[in-house]
């Protein structure tokens, strides 16, 4: 059986057809789910990857999804019956298939991960626009391009013997022990032949979580994308605590020191967005574990990563100020009297915003640390508070009396439109009329006369002809 594509339109000559859904619950009690039986078919019909519809699923219903591309296996957890899923796929198909012009599904997406955006066109009637990017999916997509190939192979798990002509032969292979080519069992196996249990030992794949972690960093990036983590279902303490791990074996590895590569940064920040922690607490495992009492020279060098996580995130920020409180108080001797300094400093790199500044001195918080110390931070913090808040005054005051002026200079006078063209140039004349200056008085020398005080200035013997 199929439905129309879009199934408002009750056509039955609709060319755009895709199957119905079929459903399949599997397990029971905690480990119950669902699997979209024809999942590829579906999306095939709609023009999209097979994973984009299951993702939508998951996000419209609250759930966990698992994607076995090889075995055509999408699921989404928990128990669900076909005829829902046939209704939410509908949501997708009007989200992030059907052209907002023509409505017909013939669109083609363009994401763009730098920019985070996704472009839409239509191949029928040409329309080219963006996509509506407050569905929890276009994250997915975003980083999941829909020419992505999860199924294409990355790095090999395990690595067979190469066994040339003479090695079949039964005579040794001429590879030397230390060569690149050389496998270390060739090496320490004197019988060319082997037997079963070493073929066996060749081929087997270490299970450990160490080696797991070791293969996740060779596959591709679709493939990493799409592997299935607990991590998710975990509490946020355990999160957290993930995380603190991650950062930790970074640093231990060289990777995560001042001035590191700005690539290194975003991994721990994507870390943290994995893990759905970035908007909450997870600055406050970096202020943790790679501040220390030098803060005031480190929040520069640290300052791309400290930015990833509470640029435009007021949450952040006062995470970020709450955990400088509890340094602090474990570095109270060092790090107490430069409080106004700390802060200026975390004011100045951008890493908080003002907003947030003035909004924590107001008030005096025992959340972080106890409401004695909480209270002593206050007082050495307010020097900086108060500066921040007069600069704030005067900025505000300077754009009054700016808006004053403009105002003032402007004037109009009504009067001039009920005169006519002549009267106001006679006017005007009359208002730019030359004053003619007084010749100052010269007396028998030829020098001015200085000015003695007196006001009679009718004496007509002040300039003598005969002289002249």
């Amino acid at each position: 059986m199929s439905y129309n594509v879009n199934r408002s339109v009750m056509d039955a000559f609709y060319r755009y057809k895709m199957p119905k859904i079929m459903a399949k619950v599997e397990g029971k009690g905690n480990g119950i789910k669902t699997v979209v039986v024809n999942m590829v078919d579906v999306a095939k019909a709609l023009g999209r990857p097979p994973t984009y519809p299951c993702k939508y699923f998951g996000c419209e219903l609250g759930a966990q999804t698992q994607f076995d591309t090889k075995n055509d296996r999408y699921i989404v957890n928990g128990s669900h019956d076909a005829a829902k899923l046939q209704d939410l796929l509908d949501g997708f198909i009007k989200r992030f298939v059907l052209c907002p012009e023509c409505e017909n599904p013939e669109t083609v997406l363009f994401p763009n991960e730098k920019k985070g955006i996704i472009k839409q066109s239509c191949k029928a009637c040409g329309y080219q626009g963006m996509l509506d990017m407050r569905h929890k999916l276009t994250t997915y997509i975003l980083k999941n391009h829909p020419d992505t190939k999860p199924n294409q192979p990355g790095t090999a798990l395990t690595k067979r013997k190469e066994r040339s002509k003479k090695a079949e032969n039964g005579q040794k292979d001429s590879l030397r022990p230390n060569s690149p080519r050389a496998d270390k069992s060739d090496a320490s196996d004197d019988n060319m032949n082997g037997d079963a249990d070493d073929l066996d030992d060749d081929w087997s794949l270490d299970v450990s979580e160490a080696a797991m972690k070791e293969r996740q960093r060779g596959l591709t990036a679709g493939v990493k994308n799409l592997t299935v983590s607990n991590d998710i279902e975990k509490t946020q303490s355990e999160r957290l605590e993930v995380f603190f791990e991650y950062c930790k074996a970074k640093k231990e590895e060289g990777l995560l020191r001042p001035g590191a590569e700005v690539a290194v940064f975003k991994d721990i920040a994507g870390e943290a967005e994995r893990l759905e922690i970035k908007e909450n607490k997870a600055v406050m495992v970096l202020v943790e574990l790679l501040l220390d009492d030098n803060i005031i020279k480190q929040i520069p060098q640290y300052r791309i990563l400290l930015l990833l996580f509470t640029h435009g995130n007021p949450k952040s920020q006062k995470y970020f100020i709450g955990a400088v409180e509890k340094l602090i108080e474990l570095n109270k001797d060092s790090l107490l009297s430069k409080v106004p300094v700390i802060f200026k400093a975390m004011y100045d790199h951008d890493v908080i915003e003002e907003e947030v500044l003035l909004d924590w001195g107001k008030k005096v918080s025992k959340k972080y640390v106890s409401k004695e110390t909480a209270a002593e931070i206050h007082a050495k913090a307010q020097p900086f508070l108060k500066w921040l808040q007069e600069a704030e005054e005067e900025e505000t005051t300077e754009e009054e009396e700016d808006d004053g002026d403009v105002e003032v200079n402007v004037e109009f006078d009504a009067r001039a439109l009920n005169q006519s063209l002549k009267e106001q140039e006679a006017k005007l004349a009359a208002d730019t009329k030359p004053v003619v200056a007084e010749a100052p008085k010269i007396n028998g020398s030829g020098e001015d006369q200085a000015d003695d005080g007196d006001d009679d200035d009718d004496d007509d013997s002040d300039l003598d002809i005969d002289n002249l």
